[in-house]
């Protein structure tokens, strides 16, 4: 991509021009910073959902072509709407724009769809998340218990089971 395509974008706090690219099986052994080897092989599903057009599912990445966030869009979830989940940056990148490049970047693949509306899910005890999402003009409409499964450590799994506010932005 050139530095003129709606998806690339110079983040000044972190210095370098960013891209938006869909997520490949490749790109999956060097995001373990997203999660535990059991997230990583539901992306993988996800991806196999990407392939039948049922979900986005994006990286951001820097010149080197390897994600320093990830997200999807999945447009089942809610009619008339794409649904934006399991968005994460790298942790050495957070609070430097990487999070609303990856955010509008799904947002543009939302209204590419010819959707004018996004929404997302966001932990109760996540307040920083909701205010970027705040920030970029997503409003909370409700909240609804949510649950996975989660890896440990030593390879035990167990279910996560947290409370979630709703949020919705209209897009232009």
């Amino acid at each position: 991509m050139n530095a003129d395509s709606p998806e690339v974008r110079n983040v000044i706090d972190v210095g370098w021009e960013l891209s938006a690219r869909d997520l490949t099986h490749a790109d999956l052994a060097s995001c373990g910073w997203a999660g535990s080897a059991l997230h990583l092989r539901n992306v993988a599903g996800q991806l196999e959902r990407a392939r039948r057009g049922e979900v986005d599912y994006l990286a951001i990445c820097a010149a080197t072509d390897v994600p320093v966030a990830k997200g999807g869009v999945d447009y089942q979830v809610a009619e008339g709407a794409g649904t934006l989940w399991q968005l994460a940056v790298h942790p050495a990148l957070r609070s430097r724009g990487v999070g609303t490049f990856l955010v509008t970047a799904a947002e543009r693949r939302v209204r590419d769809r010819g959707l004018r509306r996004a929404e997302l899910a966001v932990e109760d005890d996540n307040p920083r998340a909701r205010a970027l999402y705040e920030r970029l003009g997503y409003s909370a409409y409700g909240r609804q218990p949510d649950s996975w499964d989660e890896e440990a450590p030593d390879g035990s799994v167990r279910r996560y089971e947290t409370m979630c506010v709703l949020m919705r932005k209209e897009l232009s």
